[in-house]
């Protein structure tokens, strides 16, 4: 008597199946492979070998990786995204002159102004008026777009005591936007023959989250890195008084504002290597050493913060959130790029 297999569930494809079973083995193996390879790039005789290993190429494998075997290690991705690329930004400062990195972006500190004004009301427009977007998500998309992504939305959405549905919906947006930022301004800002002070501004106010701006000026070149990062971390003491103006305008008392204590010892790292390390030939070489370490490092996060991208998140997200973003990202970008190139 033959058995009915009717009732039986779908099997998942072959190749698949076989990803899914073994992602935790493969996640080890990606994460190895790009570990050991910004490790052995300081051995000059390996550098030709490693060179493959830049910030776009590790933030396509996490993202690669995700899409295709899940989320093995959602928890440490997390955790590590998080503080990693804290240290990292630390140790940029140590290769930073203070000086310099201040005079270089004094004239987008100024653009930040208006900037991060601007963002907020036109997200707005296009969120709430036009694509009638729940009011919550809308809000936190426009402020990670604003100031400095995931960041901000976390901060603000403590503040705004938004669902959680909300946050995941505007971090799911933010975050495939930041990820296609790292690949695609690069090439347009060498297709428009921009300087490196210019495209460093580009980025910072263009470019949504910390990871990604520093992850494309360090693609563009030293001082876009300098540029970029002095800007980006400005701008993101905005979480400040954005967080004061979020309970001010939607009356939630008692939300915890979180302050970004990392950009405080970011600029401690600019004036120890400035005014300590710099001045000797030995302190030099360890602030080089550090910033060098550093670099290695925020390549690393990048994989961990692809790597936290899952179908779900996608899914998640729906279409009015991501238009709204992505209206709001060209509509700052174009402007941005007009006022910096004319």
């Amino acid at each position: 008597m033959s058995t009915s297999n009717a009732s039986a569930p779908a099997a998942m494809p072959e190749g698949d199946s076989f990803l899914k079973r073994n992602n935790k083995l493969i996640y080890k193996l990606v994460l190895a492979v790009l570990t050991l390879s910004l490790l052995l790039w300081y051995l000059p005789a390996c550098r030709p070998f490693t060179s493959w290993v830049t910030p776009p190429v590790a933030l396509f494998s996490g993202l690669a990786f995700a899409l295709l075997c899940g989320q093995p290690f959602p928890k440490f991705n997390k955790k590590m995204s998080k503080y990693l690329l804290q240290y990292s930004v630390v140790g940029l400062g140590f290769g930073m002159n203070l000086e310099a990195s201040l005079a270089s972006g004094k004239e987008g500190m100024a653009f930040t102004v208006i900037s991060v004004v601007g963002t907020l009301l036109i997200g707005w427009l296009i969120g709430q008026k036009f694509l009638k977007v729940n009011r919550d998500t809308a809000y936190l998309i426009s402020s990670g777009t604003a100031i400095c992504g995931g960041s901000a939305i976390a901060a603000v959405g403590s503040v705004l005591k938004a669902k959680d549905s909300d946050m995941s919906v505007a971090l799911g947006t933010i975050f495939i936007l930041n990820a296609i930022a790292l690949f695609i301004f690069p090439p347009i800002g060498h297709a428009l023959g921009m300087d490196q002070q210019q495209f460093g501004m580009w980025a910072a106010i263009a470019i949504h989250d910390t990871s990604s701006v520093v992850g494309a000026g360090a693609a563009y070149g030293e001082e876009a890195l300098q540029v970029a990062t002095t800007i980006k971390l400005t701008r993101a003491l905005w979480i400040i008084p954005l967080a004061l103006l979020t309970s001010v305008l939607f009356n939630r008392k008692g939300g915890k504002i979180t302050i970004p204590w990392f950009i405080l010892f970011f600029v401690l790292a600019m004036v120890v290597n400035t005014y300590l390390l710099s001045t000797t030939e030995t302190g030099a070489a360890v602030g080089r050493t550090v910033n060098s370490l550093a670099r290695q490092s925020l390549t690393v996060t990048l994989f961990f913060i692809g790597a936290s991208l899952s179908r779900d998140v996608i899914k998640q997200v729906g279409i009015k959130p991501m238009v709204q973003g992505v209206l709001l990202w060209i509509v700052i970008s174009v402007a941005t790029l007009g006022y910096i190139l004319w």
